[in-house]
């Protein structure tokens, strides 16, 4: 698995240690860590339930034989951002998105993604 590196033998055992210290178990860590970028925040009407799909997924994740690790995405509010200097940064924020994305699945050699997007600017950053 892509997440031995992070994982398995002696030289890791200080990254265990940071896992163990989250809660992981040494069983949770034996299997695929699936990253969750969940795009919930509470600024953005259209994301106040992404929570409750979060909970979901990371269940399915489990049950599939996965260790589901969830972590946020920024978002902007084309609604609160327009009509003001706000607004030049709905579009830009997608290669912020993408970018941190990127960046945390590749740190952490996450085995998998599951996104968890809602709106025109964050679902297509997910899918870059």
């Amino acid at each position: 698995m892509r997440s031995d590196v992070v994982k398995k033998g002696v030289t890791r055992t200080a990254h265990r240690s940071l896992f163990h210290a989250m809660g992981y178990s040494d069983e949770d860590l034996q299997k695929p860590l699936i990253g969750v970028c969940n795009a919930f925040n509470e600024i953005i009407p259209g994301h106040m339930h992404l929570r409750d799909i979060a909970e979901a997924v990371k269940l399915g994740v489990a049950a599939a034989g996965g260790t589901p690790i969830e972590f946020p995405s920024i978002g902007v509010c084309d609604g609160i951002a327009m009509g003001h200097r706000g607004m030049s940064f709905s579009l830009s924020s997608r290669e912020l998105i993408c970018d941190s994305i990127e960046a945390v699945a590749t740190a952490h050699a996450f085995d998998g993604l599951v996104l968890i997007p809602n709106c025109d600017k964050i679902v297509p950053a997910m899918l870059m």
